[in-house]
């Protein structure tokens, strides 16, 4: 669990500094943002299932 939330967070800094770089007008920095937003989609989605495991024990 504590590696997931790690991929998590590494994962959504990439975005942050993607997406304020795409706002400077860096097209290729908004291709890297929106596939680092689908990688933090699938993470997220892995995460609900293990926490709800975890409550489950």
């Amino acid at each position: 669990m504590k590696k997931l939330i790690e991929d998590i967070q590494t994962t959504f800094e990439s975005f942050q500094k993607d997406a304020a770089t795409q706002l400077d007008g860096n097209k290729s920095a908004g291709t890297r943002a929106r596939k680092s937003s689908l990688e933090l989609e699938k993470l997220l989605k892995e995460f609900r299932k293990v926490s709800v495991a975890e409550s489950k024990k």
